[in-house]
Protein backbone atom coordinates (compact mmCIF):
# COMPACT_ATOMS: atom_id res chain seq x y z
CA UNK A 1 0.00 0.00 0.00
CA UNK A 2 1.22 3.31 -0.40
CA UNK A 3 1.13 5.85 2.44
CA UNK A 4 -2.14 7.65 2.26
CA UNK A 5 -1.97 10.23 4.41
CA UNK A 6 -5.71 10.69 6.55
CA UNK A 7 -7.87 13.69 5.73
CA UNK A 8 -10.42 13.46 8.12
CA UNK A 9 -7.55 13.29 11.15
CA UNK A 10 -5.50 16.28 10.10
CA UNK A 11 -7.03 18.12 6.43
CA UNK A 12 -4.00 20.90 6.70
CA UNK A 13 -1.17 18.05 6.85
CA UNK A 14 -2.55 16.10 4.51
CA UNK A 15 -2.69 18.87 1.57
CA UNK A 16 0.95 19.73 2.03
CA UNK A 17 3.58 17.89 0.99
CA UNK A 18 7.63 18.41 0.15
CA UNK A 19 7.17 17.38 -3.75
CA UNK A 20 4.54 17.54 -5.91
CA UNK A 21 5.01 14.96 -9.42
CA UNK A 22 2.52 16.15 -12.17
CA UNK A 23 2.54 12.54 -14.04
CA UNK A 24 2.80 8.97 -13.25
CA UNK A 25 4.78 7.59 -16.15
CA UNK A 26 8.45 6.41 -15.59
CA UNK A 27 9.76 9.69 -15.22
CA UNK A 28 7.51 10.58 -12.73
CA UNK A 29 7.31 7.52 -10.97
CA UNK A 30 11.08 7.12 -11.12
CA UNK A 31 11.30 10.84 -9.35
CA UNK A 32 8.80 10.09 -6.23
CA UNK A 33 10.01 7.22 -5.84
CA UNK A 34 13.92 8.46 -5.47
CA UNK A 35 12.72 11.44 -3.21
CA UNK A 36 10.27 9.51 -0.78
CA UNK A 37 13.26 6.91 -0.13
CA UNK A 38 15.13 10.25 0.57
CA UNK A 39 12.53 11.28 3.36
CA UNK A 40 10.37 13.77 1.31
CA UNK A 41 6.92 13.67 2.00
CA UNK A 42 5.44 13.37 -2.35
CA UNK A 43 2.68 13.30 -4.09
CA UNK A 44 1.91 12.06 -7.51
CA UNK A 45 -0.83 13.37 -9.64
CA UNK A 46 -2.07 12.08 -12.74
CA UNK A 47 -5.30 12.49 -14.73
CA UNK A 48 -4.99 8.88 -16.17
CA UNK A 49 -7.00 5.70 -14.25
CA UNK A 50 -3.87 3.62 -14.14
CA UNK A 51 0.00 4.76 -13.40
CA UNK A 52 2.52 3.93 -16.39
CA UNK A 53 0.41 3.91 -19.53
CA UNK A 54 3.03 4.31 -21.83
CA UNK A 55 5.19 1.65 -20.59
CA UNK A 56 2.96 -0.76 -20.60
CA UNK A 57 2.50 -0.69 -24.56
CA UNK A 58 6.34 -0.33 -25.30
CA UNK A 59 8.16 -2.99 -26.92
CA UNK A 60 5.07 -4.81 -28.01
CA UNK A 61 4.22 -5.23 -24.22
CA UNK A 62 7.52 -6.10 -23.11
CA UNK A 63 8.99 -2.44 -22.71
CA UNK A 64 12.82 -1.85 -23.87
CA UNK A 65 13.49 -0.33 -20.78
CA UNK A 66 17.09 1.19 -21.95
CA UNK A 67 20.01 0.00 -23.98
CA UNK A 68 23.36 -1.34 -23.48
CA UNK A 69 25.35 1.31 -25.57
CA UNK A 70 23.60 4.67 -23.82
CA UNK A 71 25.84 7.53 -25.55
CA UNK A 72 24.85 11.13 -25.13
CA UNK A 73 25.10 10.88 -28.71
CA UNK A 74 22.16 9.21 -29.11
CA UNK A 75 20.31 11.74 -28.18
CA UNK A 76 18.59 14.83 -30.31
CA UNK A 77 18.49 18.31 -28.27
CA UNK A 78 19.05 22.16 -29.24
CA UNK A 79 22.05 21.71 -26.39
CA UNK A 80 23.83 17.90 -27.71
CA UNK A 81 25.38 18.24 -24.30
CA UNK A 82 22.68 18.79 -21.61
CA UNK A 83 21.85 15.04 -21.17
CA UNK A 84 25.41 13.96 -20.43
CA UNK A 85 25.65 15.18 -16.63
CA UNK A 86 22.17 13.18 -15.97
CA UNK A 87 22.85 9.69 -17.68
CA UNK A 88 25.93 9.98 -15.74
CA UNK A 89 24.67 10.18 -12.53
CA UNK A 90 22.18 7.36 -13.33
CA UNK A 91 23.08 5.12 -16.20
CA UNK A 92 21.28 2.14 -17.78
CA UNK A 93 23.37 -0.32 -15.46
CA UNK A 94 22.37 1.66 -12.37
CA UNK A 95 18.87 0.71 -13.82
CA UNK A 96 19.85 -3.02 -14.27
CA UNK A 97 20.90 -3.30 -11.56
CA UNK A 98 17.36 -2.37 -10.43
CA UNK A 99 15.47 -4.61 -12.41
CA UNK A 100 17.90 -7.38 -11.13
CA UNK A 101 16.83 -6.55 -7.34
CA UNK A 102 13.41 -7.26 -8.51
CA UNK A 103 13.78 -10.36 -9.48
CA UNK A 104 12.84 -9.10 -13.09
CA UNK A 105 14.32 -11.91 -16.03
CA UNK A 106 15.10 -9.44 -19.18
CA UNK A 107 17.30 -10.44 -22.32
CA UNK A 108 18.93 -8.22 -24.75
CA UNK A 109 17.46 -8.49 -28.21
CA UNK A 110 19.27 -6.56 -30.75
CA UNK A 111 21.73 -3.19 -30.92
CA UNK A 112 21.80 -3.52 -27.29
CA UNK A 113 18.02 -3.39 -26.61
CA UNK A 114 17.03 -4.43 -23.52
CA UNK A 115 13.48 -6.05 -23.00
CA UNK A 116 11.59 -8.09 -19.66
CA UNK A 117 11.22 -11.59 -20.68
CA UNK A 118 8.11 -11.73 -18.98
CA UNK A 119 5.89 -8.40 -19.15
CA UNK A 120 6.35 -4.44 -18.98
CA UNK A 121 3.85 -4.36 -16.03
CA UNK A 122 7.09 -5.93 -14.34
CA UNK A 123 8.76 -2.63 -14.85
CA UNK A 124 5.72 -0.70 -13.84
CA UNK A 125 5.05 -2.55 -10.32
CA UNK A 126 8.69 -2.44 -9.60
CA UNK A 127 8.07 2.03 -9.84
CA UNK A 128 5.26 1.64 -7.64
CA UNK A 129 6.93 -0.77 -5.26
CA UNK A 130 9.75 1.91 -4.84
CA UNK A 131 7.26 4.72 -4.47
CA UNK A 132 5.66 2.48 -2.21
CA UNK A 133 9.11 2.26 -0.16
CA UNK A 134 9.39 6.16 0.27
CA UNK A 135 5.21 6.30 1.16
CA UNK A 136 4.24 8.11 -1.73
CA UNK A 137 0.87 9.01 -2.37
CA UNK A 138 -0.46 8.19 -6.06
CA UNK A 139 -3.65 10.00 -6.70
CA UNK A 140 -4.79 9.02 -10.32
CA UNK A 141 -8.03 10.12 -12.41
CA UNK A 142 -7.00 13.51 -11.06
CA UNK A 143 -7.41 16.37 -13.00
CA UNK A 144 -5.11 19.83 -13.17
CA UNK A 145 -7.41 22.68 -12.66
CA UNK A 146 -4.73 25.55 -11.75
CA UNK A 147 -0.66 25.92 -10.98
CA UNK A 148 0.41 28.72 -8.94
CA UNK A 149 3.48 29.75 -7.65
CA UNK A 150 3.30 30.77 -3.61
CA UNK A 151 5.46 32.10 -1.11
CA UNK A 152 6.29 28.40 0.26
CA UNK A 153 6.74 26.65 -3.01
CA UNK A 154 3.72 25.78 -5.09
CA UNK A 155 0.10 25.83 -4.66
CA UNK A 156 -1.98 23.13 -7.71
CA UNK A 157 -5.23 23.13 -7.18
CA UNK A 158 -7.29 19.83 -8.75
CA UNK A 159 -11.07 18.82 -9.04
CA UNK A 160 -10.69 17.29 -6.00
CA UNK A 161 -8.68 20.01 -4.27
CA UNK A 162 -5.75 22.08 -2.87
CA UNK A 163 -2.26 20.61 -2.49
CA UNK A 164 0.78 22.64 -1.59
CA UNK A 165 4.26 21.37 -2.33
CA UNK A 166 7.69 22.80 -2.01
CA UNK A 167 8.90 21.72 -5.06
CA UNK A 168 7.06 20.92 -8.57
CA UNK A 169 7.88 18.12 -10.89
CA UNK A 170 6.57 18.18 -14.16
CA UNK A 171 6.52 14.64 -15.66
CA UNK A 172 3.68 14.91 -17.80
CA UNK A 173 5.30 13.97 -21.29
CA UNK A 174 4.38 15.51 -24.67
CA UNK A 175 1.55 15.28 -27.22
CA UNK A 176 2.77 11.86 -29.03
CA UNK A 177 -0.13 9.00 -28.58
CA UNK A 178 -2.76 11.06 -27.67
CA UNK A 179 -4.97 8.05 -27.85
CA UNK A 180 -2.75 6.88 -24.14
CA UNK A 181 -3.94 10.63 -22.82
CA UNK A 182 -0.66 12.74 -23.99
CA UNK A 183 -1.08 16.35 -24.19
CA UNK A 184 0.98 19.57 -24.19
CA UNK A 185 0.38 20.26 -20.69
CA UNK A 186 3.86 20.77 -19.62
CA UNK A 187 4.23 23.33 -22.58
CA UNK A 188 1.53 25.25 -20.70
CA UNK A 189 3.16 24.95 -17.78
CA UNK A 190 6.48 26.42 -19.24
CA UNK A 191 4.80 29.27 -21.06
CA UNK A 192 2.60 30.35 -17.84
CA UNK A 193 6.15 30.43 -16.07
CA UNK A 194 8.12 32.73 -18.79
CA UNK A 195 10.06 29.20 -19.71
CA UNK A 196 10.83 28.77 -23.38
CA UNK A 197 9.39 26.02 -25.48
CA UNK A 198 11.63 23.95 -28.51
CA UNK A 199 8.52 23.71 -31.19
CA UNK A 200 7.67 20.24 -30.33
CA UNK A 201 7.21 17.95 -33.60
CA UNK A 202 6.66 14.08 -33.96
CA UNK A 203 9.96 11.65 -33.78
CA UNK A 204 10.01 8.06 -33.89
CA UNK A 205 7.21 8.23 -36.45
CA UNK A 206 6.59 6.66 -40.08
CA UNK A 207 6.43 8.48 -42.91
CA UNK A 208 3.45 9.23 -45.48
CA UNK A 209 4.16 9.09 -49.02
CA UNK A 210 2.54 11.23 -51.68
CA UNK A 211 -0.10 10.06 -54.92
CA UNK A 212 3.44 10.23 -56.76
CA UNK A 213 4.94 7.24 -54.62
CA UNK A 214 1.35 5.30 -55.28
CA UNK A 215 2.99 2.19 -56.78
CA UNK A 216 5.01 1.60 -53.29
CA UNK A 217 1.56 1.50 -51.06
CA UNK A 218 0.71 -1.98 -52.85
CA UNK A 219 3.44 -3.29 -50.77
CA UNK A 220 1.83 -2.80 -47.93
CA UNK A 221 3.36 -5.44 -45.28
CA UNK A 222 6.51 -5.97 -47.34
CA UNK A 223 9.96 -5.23 -45.06
CA UNK A 224 13.58 -5.76 -45.92
CA UNK A 225 17.15 -4.56 -44.44
CA UNK A 226 17.90 -1.06 -45.39
CA UNK A 227 20.40 1.83 -44.52
CA UNK A 228 18.28 4.83 -44.35
CA UNK A 229 20.02 8.09 -44.53
CA UNK A 230 20.31 11.86 -45.25
CA UNK A 231 22.57 14.43 -44.31
CA UNK A 232 22.21 14.44 -40.64
CA UNK A 233 22.42 10.55 -39.71
CA UNK A 234 21.88 7.00 -41.35
CA UNK A 235 20.52 4.04 -39.60
CA UNK A 236 21.39 0.04 -40.71
CA UNK A 237 17.76 -1.30 -39.87
CA UNK A 238 14.75 -2.59 -41.60
CA UNK A 239 12.15 -0.64 -43.22
CA UNK A 240 9.00 -1.31 -43.70
CA UNK A 241 5.93 -0.63 -46.47
CA UNK A 242 2.47 0.32 -45.37
CA UNK A 243 0.01 1.17 -47.09
CA UNK A 244 0.39 5.08 -46.70
CA UNK A 245 4.17 4.81 -46.62
CA UNK A 246 7.12 3.68 -44.75
CA UNK A 247 7.85 2.43 -41.40
CA UNK A 248 10.03 0.29 -39.53
CA UNK A 249 13.10 0.82 -37.42
CA UNK A 250 15.00 2.61 -39.82
CA UNK A 251 12.77 4.71 -40.66
CA UNK A 252 11.67 5.44 -37.39
CA UNK A 253 14.98 6.48 -36.82
CA UNK A 254 15.52 8.56 -39.97
CA UNK A 255 12.57 10.65 -39.03
CA UNK A 256 14.06 12.20 -36.17
CA UNK A 257 16.17 13.55 -37.99
CA UNK A 258 13.98 14.80 -40.65
CA UNK A 259 12.43 18.17 -41.78
CA UNK A 260 9.52 18.68 -43.77
CA UNK A 261 10.25 18.94 -47.86
CA UNK A 262 13.36 16.91 -47.38
CA UNK A 263 14.91 13.63 -48.81
CA UNK A 264 15.49 10.81 -47.05
CA UNK A 265 18.02 8.09 -49.21
CA UNK A 266 17.42 4.48 -49.13
CA UNK A 267 20.31 1.71 -49.88
CA UNK A 268 18.11 -1.11 -50.64
CA UNK A 269 21.07 -3.80 -50.95
CA UNK A 270 23.79 -2.79 -47.96
CA UNK A 271 25.25 -5.70 -48.47
CA UNK A 272 26.14 -6.38 -51.98
CA UNK A 273 28.78 -4.82 -54.32
CA UNK A 274 29.21 -2.00 -56.22
CA UNK A 275 29.10 -3.99 -59.90
CA UNK A 276 27.30 -6.90 -58.25
CA UNK A 277 24.82 -6.93 -61.22
CA UNK A 278 28.25 -7.29 -63.83
CA UNK A 279 29.24 -10.01 -62.20
CA UNK A 280 26.22 -11.83 -61.64
CA UNK A 281 25.42 -11.10 -65.89
CA UNK A 282 29.11 -12.75 -66.35
CA UNK A 283 27.44 -15.73 -64.49
CA UNK A 284 24.02 -15.77 -65.85
CA UNK A 285 23.62 -13.29 -68.23
CA UNK A 286 19.71 -14.86 -69.50
CA UNK A 287 19.06 -13.64 -65.55
CA UNK A 288 15.91 -11.39 -65.57
CA UNK A 289 17.18 -8.45 -63.75
CA UNK A 290 14.10 -8.39 -61.58
CA UNK A 291 15.03 -12.20 -60.57
CA UNK A 292 18.30 -11.06 -60.02
CA UNK A 293 17.00 -8.21 -57.19
CA UNK A 294 14.63 -11.00 -56.25
CA UNK A 295 17.80 -12.50 -54.90
CA UNK A 296 18.53 -10.41 -52.10
CA UNK A 297 14.74 -8.81 -51.59
CA UNK A 298 11.79 -9.64 -51.01
CA UNK A 299 9.62 -10.67 -54.77
CA UNK A 300 6.92 -8.24 -54.37
CA UNK A 301 9.41 -5.48 -53.58
CA UNK A 302 12.16 -6.36 -56.72
CA UNK A 303 9.00 -6.32 -59.08
CA UNK A 304 8.15 -2.90 -57.86
CA UNK A 305 11.68 -1.31 -57.90
CA UNK A 306 12.36 -3.31 -61.58
CA UNK A 307 8.56 -1.29 -62.88
CA UNK A 308 10.05 1.93 -61.05
CA UNK A 309 13.23 1.26 -63.22
CA UNK A 310 11.58 1.21 -66.53
CA UNK A 311 13.31 -2.46 -66.69
CA UNK A 312 10.66 -4.96 -66.04
CA UNK A 313 10.93 -8.37 -68.41
CA UNK A 314 14.59 -7.76 -69.34
CA UNK A 315 17.89 -9.95 -68.80
CA UNK A 316 21.04 -8.68 -68.03
CA UNK A 317 22.17 -9.88 -71.05
CA UNK A 318 20.39 -6.73 -72.59
CA UNK A 319 22.11 -4.09 -70.53
CA UNK A 320 26.00 -3.05 -70.75
CA UNK A 321 27.98 -2.94 -67.58
CA UNK A 322 27.35 1.02 -67.52
CA UNK A 323 23.57 0.45 -67.66
CA UNK A 324 23.76 -1.82 -65.08
CA UNK A 325 26.38 0.12 -62.67
CA UNK A 326 23.68 2.56 -62.60
CA UNK A 327 20.47 0.88 -62.21
CA UNK A 328 23.20 -0.62 -59.14
CA UNK A 329 23.81 2.80 -57.72
CA UNK A 330 20.14 3.91 -58.18
CA UNK A 331 18.84 0.81 -55.64
CA UNK A 332 21.87 1.91 -53.05
CA UNK A 333 20.79 5.51 -53.66
CA UNK A 334 16.92 5.09 -53.76
CA UNK A 335 15.80 8.68 -52.58
CA UNK A 336 12.17 9.42 -51.11
CA UNK A 337 10.57 12.73 -50.81
CA UNK A 338 7.71 12.06 -47.73
CA UNK A 339 4.83 14.26 -47.81
CA UNK A 340 4.38 14.05 -44.11
CA UNK A 341 4.70 11.79 -41.30
CA UNK A 342 1.62 10.20 -39.25
CA UNK A 343 1.99 13.07 -36.75
CA UNK A 344 1.51 12.92 -32.70
CA UNK A 345 -0.84 9.89 -33.11
CA UNK A 346 1.35 7.41 -34.29
CA UNK A 347 4.72 8.83 -32.95
CA UNK A 348 6.43 7.23 -30.16
CA UNK A 349 8.26 10.22 -28.94
CA UNK A 350 8.52 13.98 -29.12
CA UNK A 351 11.19 15.79 -30.05
CA UNK A 352 11.07 19.53 -28.87
CA UNK A 353 9.88 20.55 -25.44
CA UNK A 354 10.75 22.73 -22.67
CA UNK A 355 14.00 24.34 -23.52
CA UNK A 356 17.49 22.95 -22.09
CA UNK A 357 18.49 26.14 -21.41
CA UNK A 358 15.57 27.01 -18.67
CA UNK A 359 17.07 24.39 -17.00
CA UNK A 360 20.10 22.36 -14.69
CA UNK A 361 21.57 19.40 -16.58
CA UNK A 362 22.45 18.15 -13.11
CA UNK A 363 19.24 18.64 -10.97
CA UNK A 364 16.51 19.60 -14.13
CA UNK A 365 15.37 22.42 -12.11
CA UNK A 366 14.35 25.62 -13.75
CA UNK A 367 16.95 28.69 -13.67
CA UNK A 368 14.45 31.14 -13.29
CA UNK A 369 11.56 29.25 -10.92
CA UNK A 370 13.70 27.71 -7.88
CA UNK A 371 11.78 24.51 -6.78
CA UNK A 372 10.00 23.81 -10.79
CA UNK A 373 11.59 20.70 -12.01
CA UNK A 374 10.68 19.33 -15.71
CA UNK A 375 11.92 15.74 -16.48
CA UNK A 376 11.33 13.10 -19.43
CA UNK A 377 9.89 13.86 -22.42
CA UNK A 378 8.62 17.20 -21.70
CA UNK A 379 11.90 18.27 -21.90
CA UNK A 380 13.53 18.92 -24.92
CA UNK A 381 16.22 15.87 -25.08
CA UNK A 382 14.53 12.94 -27.39
CA UNK A 383 17.00 9.38 -27.73
CA UNK A 384 17.07 7.25 -30.40
CA UNK A 385 14.92 4.11 -30.87
CA UNK A 386 15.58 1.27 -28.70
CA UNK A 387 15.07 1.99 -24.95
CA UNK A 388 16.99 5.50 -25.23
CA UNK A 389 14.06 7.32 -24.38
CA UNK A 390 13.48 5.45 -21.26
CA UNK A 391 16.61 5.58 -19.94
CA UNK A 392 16.07 9.45 -20.21
CA UNK A 393 13.21 9.33 -17.96
CA UNK A 394 14.87 7.18 -15.69
CA UNK A 395 18.18 9.28 -15.54
CA UNK A 396 16.14 12.64 -15.26
CA UNK A 397 13.88 11.43 -12.54
CA UNK A 398 16.36 10.09 -10.45
CA UNK A 399 18.37 13.18 -10.08
CA UNK A 400 15.52 15.56 -10.18
CA UNK A 401 14.51 12.88 -7.34
CA UNK A 402 17.56 13.77 -5.86
CA UNK A 403 17.78 17.87 -5.75
CA UNK A 404 14.06 18.07 -4.80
Amino acid sequence: MFGLFCLEDDLATSLTYDVIVLGAGGAGLMCAGTAGQSGKRVLVIDHADAPGKKILISGGGRCNFTNLDVKPDRFLSQNPHFAKSALARYTQHDFIDLIDRHGIDWHEKTLGQLFCDTSAKQIVQMLLDECAKGNVNINLAENIENIQKTDEGFSVTTNHGSYQASSLVIATGGPSIPKMGATGFAYEVARQFKLKVVEPRPALVPFTLGKEEALFSELSGVATETIASNNKASFREAALFTHKGLSGPAILQISSYWRNGETIEINFLPDVPENWLADVKKISPKLGLKNALAHHLPERLAETLSGKLDVSGRNLADFKDAELSKIANALAHWLFTPSGTEGFAKAEVTIGGVSTAELSSKTMESKKIPGLYFIGEAVDVTGWLGGYNFQWAWSSGYVAGMSV
